[in-house]
């Protein structure tokens, strides 16, 4: 019998309290099913699909309610009450998901609405954690490039960019030259698929296509250079590093930008600096 996951058990034996259940093959290993959970006229041979997990007292048991999420799966739960030593999540079941502190990437309050996944401890108790997501999102996602989505950031790796669960499932990524300061853990995004990988995680922007995107950017440019008193001390030709943490934009973008603006003459370029012009 698998702790965590949904299976199909035989009825072995009636109890005035529920009956037991075992794999055919492994009648003397039990589990009750309590009695308000056993199907009604149900008979000796049955097989009844049920989840496995453990009681308030840390004893095996089966049900058949499926919880939201199961092992090894993600899935998104609310937080029912955060107590000294961690959280408890709501996942559809009597005894409440337990998420320790050590396992948390964020503080949470009661009510939030968080993307975790189901592991067994070293007590052998099922528990929730928010970290290790990755390696547990589906890569079949049904979207192409263009297409917009829907998906909750849930890490950021620094060194490659923001993970983000499309529709809560499928693996995705905004790639790391875009700007993404203004993000929090589990914040849900709207974005824009730009890329789908080999094996199929996709690539996502918070952007517009570029056309769409470049008269945006270039406002803004021109509102950031009056913090700079009309000068960035800076060209097109500087470092993605420099340019992305000046103003947020990739190098790409900030060429485009400034391009535009030249082109209307609303900047002037020379010296290795862009200024205003008046």
């Amino acid at each position: 019998m698998r702790l965590g996951e949904i299976q199909t058990l035989t009825v072995v034996k009636k109890v005035d309290f529920g009956v037991y259940l075992a794999e055919p093959d492994k009648k003397d290993d039990k589990v009750l099913l309590p009695k308000k959970q056993v199907p009604d006229d149900v008979a000796m041979g049955q097989e009844i699909s049920v989840f496995l997990y453990k009681d308030s007292q840390d004893r095996l048991i089966a049900t058949t309610t499926k919880p939201l999420v199961t092992l090894d799966h993600v899935g998104v739960l609310r937080v029912k009450e955060v107590g000294k030593i961690g959280a408890f999540l709501d996942w559809g079941l009597e005894k409440d998901l337990f998420l320790p502190y050590k396992e948390m990437t964020k503080r949470l309050h009661t009510g939030d609405e968080i993307l975790v996944r189901v592991y067994i401890d070293k007590s052998h108790r099922l528990c929730a954690s928010m970290k290790g997501l990755y390696d547990f999102l589906s890569t079949s996602s049904p979207y192409q490039v263009g297409e917009d989505v829907t998906g909750r950031v849930y890490e950021f790796g620094h060194d490659f960019g923001t993970f983000v669960a499309v529709d809560d499932k499928y693996s995705a990524m905004i790639p790391k030259h875009e700007d993404t300061a203004g993000l929090s853990i589990g914040q849900v995004v709207s974005a824009r698929v730009t890329n789908v990988k080999e094996d199929g995680k996709l690539d996502i922007s918070l952007r517009q296509k570029a056309y769409l995107q470049m008269d945006e950017d270039a406002e803004m440019l021109l509102q950031l250079l009056d913090s700079y008193a009309g000068v960035f001390p800076f060209t097109e030709k500087a470092s993605p590093e420099v340019i992305l943490r000046e103003t947020g934009l990739s190098k790409n973008a900030f060429k485009r930008a400034v391009g535009r603006l030249y082109k209307e003459h609303l900047v002037d370029i020379s010296d290795g600096k862009i200024r205003k012009c008046k």
